[in-house]
């Protein structure tokens, strides 16, 4: 019952992994410091799915212990406000985040349903989902209606994780144009680096 119950859940998440790219038309956008971000347009969408991928000289084990704390990772995502753990339960987590956005466009929020599964390889990979009815909208904060992407911790050898982030958003509300150029590129690049410069200095 255990194996099938892992292979249903194996099959689920790569369901939901093929799902958050939609089109694998991915053309890189920028490639600096080691870190590389690609863009995908998403059918029946105007705004890109991102994906950043990164070497970095660590271990998986520091990694997780820099994901799983979920108001000290704020530190290092991009445009993080806030960030608090909801809910934990065996394999799955709720999370509630507050971003900061350039004036005068108005804040976003966002809750977000982690399912981690670990490979048989001593990887990781967590899938994202968006659940923005999780709580009720908070004021001042446009919540952001959709979010689906994962991240996947790769052991590569000689004390290296290869860190793939890949994420489509909804952000709800109106956004410029020229934010949303910036963010799908912005967001997985500084990201990786700052996660990068902590699981570095363990």
């Amino acid at each position: 019952m255990g194996s099938l119950f892992r292979l249903a859940m194996a099959a689920g998440l790569g369901i939901v992994m093929v799902s958050a790219a939609q089109a694998e038309d991915w053309k890189l956008a920028k490639e600096e410091d080691g870190i590389r971000v690609y863009l995908s347009p998403v059918e029946g969408s105007k705004y890109k799915a991102y994906r950043g991928v990164a070497s970095m000289k660590t271990d998986v084990a520091t990694l997780r212990a820099l994901q799983e704390d979920v108001s000290g990772s704020c530190a290092w995502i991009h445009e993080c406000r806030e960030q608090k753990l909801l809910k934990s339960e065996g394999k799955e987590s709720w999370a509630y985040t507050r971003f900061n956005t350039p004036w005068p466009v108005t804040p976003r929020d966002s809750v977000i349903h982690v399912t981690t599964e670990e490979g048989s390889d001593g990887g990781v990979t967590r899938v994202l989902e968006g659940v923005p009815d999780y709580l009720p909208e908070e004021k001042g904060f446009v919540r952001v209606s959709k979010v689906e992407g994962f991240w996947k911790l790769t052991p590569k050898g000689a004390g290296e994780v290869e860190v793939i982030y890949q994420v489509h958003t909804e952000p709800g509300g109106s956004v410029p144009s020229w934010l949303a150029n910036s963010f799908v590129v912005d967001a997985p690049f500084n990201t990786l680096k700052g996660l990068r410069e902590r699981a570095e200095k363990h």
